[in-house]
């Protein structure tokens, strides 16, 4: 196992961040993990810090260079696990590009992910951040994963409850607090992800954009294909291109708030864009809160919000001249005092910040 040394990170975010990784570890096969921990390497890098886990870098801001050893994930594979009467459960490995097993998913005759179309970043971070789009979450599809323990080099294997899934949360968000808590932030790689893609397939509708599109085309029962290309053109027409302008998504999360605080805010701002929650609470648009506070074009050096989503932070200065993660975050800081100071929310950042 070859560790390298100061190692450009500026292609492995999607921020486009220009920084250096100390010491860096490519992951292609779970013995490449086994073989590296059992090495004096591993021994003298840990003892300074835990190591840093980095799959596609699409949730990630860094402020700096990481001093850490990093373990890039670049484990691949896909195939399809077991086929029942209702069900079928397909694998992905932890290293393999999203979108791609999306679409290859749905080209096997597989469907069941289409509404997740086009999100960036790798398989083995989807359960990390439970990614979610027009109306599914990861946790709606998925089956189990497996994983090695950065402390012992055993291999486990999680179900969804383990997980501990929560609106872009989950166990691998969390630090430990003692032996008994489940968190597993900083201790885990997920090598393997698997799916639960369940028969008959049927589509997930009534998102405003999907019915907007079902609309436009007079197609009423659209085929998991055809709402693979809504999201897909839907996703392009309003999020940036991290090839074309560096970003990491959507910045912060949607925050949730009573019934009453949200009557609160309609009285102040009736325009506010709202959707209620099984549970009784109001999810709040995010986008729609720093819109109104006008951070929209607005930047911090070369940080700014993007012109048509002002969930979306981006680098105005490309690969030649980027932003630096400090920059990021001052601008994020300021969106949030703003945001809190007219409508009394805090609202939480999505990315990793290191």
């Amino acid at each position: 196992m070859l560790v390298e040394n100061q190692v450009a990170l500026q292609p492995h975010n999607s921020f486009g961040i220009a920084a250096r990784a100390k010491r860096l570890a490519r992951i292609r096969h779970v013995s490449d993990l086994h073989a590296l921990m059992a090495s004096e390497e591993w021994a003298s890098a840990c003892a300074e810090a835990p190591p840093f886990v980095l799959g596609g870098g699409s949730n990630l801001v860094i402020t700096g260079d990481v001093k850490t050893l990093v373990l890039k994930v670049e484990i691949a594979g896909r195939r399809l696990v077991a086929e029942t009467d209702k069900a079928w459960v397909v694998e992905g490995g932890a290293g393999e590009n999203w979108h791609d097993f999306v679409t290859w998913s749905l080209e096997q005759g597989w469907p069941g992910l289409e509404n997740l179309a086009l999100i960036p970043g790798s398989v083995g971070a989807s359960p990390v951040q439970n990614i979610g789009a027009y109306g599914v979450e990861l946790q709606d599809r998925f089956h189990s994963l497996d994983a090695v323990d950065l402390l012992t080099g055993q291999l486990f294997t999680l179900d969804a409850a383990q997980c501990g899934f929560g609106y872009r949360d989950s166990v691998f968000k969390h630090v430990p607090s003692d032996a008994r808590s489940l968190g597993l932030a900083g201790r885990a790689l997920i090598t393997a992800v698997r799916f639960r893609l369940p028969k008959p397939w049927k589509p997930v509708l009534g998102y405003a954009d999907l019915d907007r599109k079902m609309a436009e085309t007079g197609i009423g029962e659209p085929s998991a294909r055809q709402i693979f290309d809504w999201v897909v053109a839907i996703r392009r027409a309003k999020l940036p291109d991290p090839a074309v302008i560096g970003n990491a998504g959507s910045f912060f999360k949607n925050p949730t708030v009573s019934p009453e605080q949200c009557a609160d805010i309609i009285a102040r701002d009736p325009k506010v864009v709202h959707y209620p929650m099984a549970d009784g609470s109001i999810k709040l648009a995010a986008g729609w809160l720093i819109d109104a506070c006008g951070w929209k074009g607005k930047s911090v050096g070369n940080a700014a919000v993007y012109e048509k989503q002002a969930l979306v932070l981006v680098n105005r200065g490309g690969r030649e001249q980027p932003c630096t993660g400090g920059e990021v975050m001052t601008l994020a800081k300021a969106i949030q005092t703003s945001v809190y100071e007219r409508f009394g929310i805090l609202l939480e950042p999505e990315p990793v910040v290191i």
